[in-house]
Order: C-alpha cells, then structure tokens, then sequence
C-alpha cells in the first residue's frame, strides 16, 4: 500500500475536553465531557462522514459503536444509497484488539477496518476472523498510506475521534483539515489525565495558526471550529461539518 501522490480524505478531528485540556480522568468510568445536545450534534457530523476514526487505546478504553444513533439520520443515508453508519476504522499497530468489542459487533455501525504494523497483520487477522478486515499499513503504520488507502475506498470525508496518540499523530503530521473542539465547563485537575494531545512539533504554530470559523454555544459546553490555513492537504472540495 502506497501513498505517493495519493488523493486524501478531509480530514475533521473532533474531541470533548475540559478546561484544563483533559480529554478523560484516572478513573475506571468514563468521564462525560458533553451533553445530549452536544451528542446529537456530533451524530449528526457523523451521519455527514464517510468513516470514523479511532485509535486501539480508545477502543479498550471506551468501548465505542463507532454508529450513527439517530434511526431518522441512518434512513437518511440509506435513501441516499449510503451504509446506515460510515465506515468504523481501527489504528492499532499491535492489532491487539478484542473481536467482541462494540466496534466490531454493533449492528447499527457499519463495516469495520483496521490498520496495524505489517508484521501483527498475520496475529490480528486470526484474532479477528471476520471481525474486521485487517490491513498492514507500513511498519510502523503511516497516516498517509492509511488516508489513500480509505480514499480508494471512495472516503472523501473522514472523522477522527482520538485518542491523545491519534491526534497528536494527525495534527503534527499537518492531515486535519478542520478542527471541532468542544470544552466542559469544569477543570479535571488530574496530572496523570490524558490531555487533548501529547508534546509535538506541530505545524499548527503561533506562525501558523488554525483558523476560527465558528463559534456555538451548547448548553454549558462551547464549540470551537477550526479549519486549516492556506487550504487542506486533503479533499479540497469536502464541505464544512454543519
């Protein structure tokens, strides 16, 4: 699988944080950094997306479907000849994976990749069965050759959905093309909580910023959206989210 000279994806990464840039806490539950208002905009993002993204670390973490929830939002996509759900993506470079994970089993997602190190495709694919289709994507896995080979795949619009490791991969490789931020109004204040991205050298600078297009209000949690300067790497003609 190459990626020279490739057609990418748009590329939307979307993550919920607090104050103080934690994208969960230390304990064993799931910290809830949005609301129902909040949740329904990101489905309807969702529904408008061609696949989701998301690393093996929140698939052990967080158990997500990885679906569109909203039955009216799937009988959309299917009247316009679409999946109910876009395309569930898995990165993980050991392929270490659990097949009864939800991303895998629910039926109201769609069907499922994971891109792993060339060397574990052969581990993951046994462990997988017909789980997911597992695909070696380099050793180690590169963004790049993922993001052509999901465009073969007709994705011109991509979601990623974390966690801290994919997106500091895909903001300091410079691959997101439009940035949604949502922030809960409270701090986590937990040294050890995963923050919204790890130390990079990160294009994205004081020299090169993102650019603000929106600005939302919901409820208690703020959206921000970003879109990147000097135009995307990616699908050019990909629409902004709603």
């Amino acid at each position: 699988m190459t990626a020279e000279d490739a057609p990418l994806p748009h590329v939307l990464l979307s993550c919920a944080m607090s104050l103080d840039g934690r994208i969960d806490d230390t304990s064993p539950h799931r910290l809830v950094l949005s609301n129902e208002a909040d949740l329904d905009r990101v489905d309807g993002v969702r529904a408008g997306c061609d696949a989701i993204l998301v690393g093996a670390g929140t698939v052990r973490r967080d158990d997500p479907r990885l679906a569109v929830r909203s039955p009216e939002r799937r009988a959309a996509r299917v009247a316009k000849g679409l999946p109910p759900s876009p395309l569930r993506v898995v990165l993980s470079a050991r392929g270490e994976l659990d097949a009864r994970a939800r991303v895998f089993t629910d039926p109201r997602g769609g069907a499922t990749v994971v891109y792993c190190a060339a060397s574990r495709a052969a581990a993951a694919r046994e462990r997988l069965g017909h789980a997911a289709e597992v695909v070696a994507a380099g050793e180690p896995p590169g963004l790049r050759a993922v993001l052509a080979d999901l465009a073969r795949r007709g994705v011109a619009r991509l979601m990623v959905e974390g966690g801290s490791s994919v997106h500091t991969r895909f903001l300091a490789a410079g691959l997101v093309d439009e940035l949604h931020l949502v922030i809960a109004p409270f701090l986590v204040g937990d040294a050890a909580a995963p923050r919204f991205t790890g130390p990079a050298a990160f294009p994205q600078g004081p020299r090169r910023p993102f650019r603000l297009a929106g600005v939302e209000q919901l409820g208690d949690v703020v959206l921000l959206r970003y879109l990147r300067p000097g135009g995307p790497p990616g699908n050019a003609a990909a629409p902004p989210a709603a």
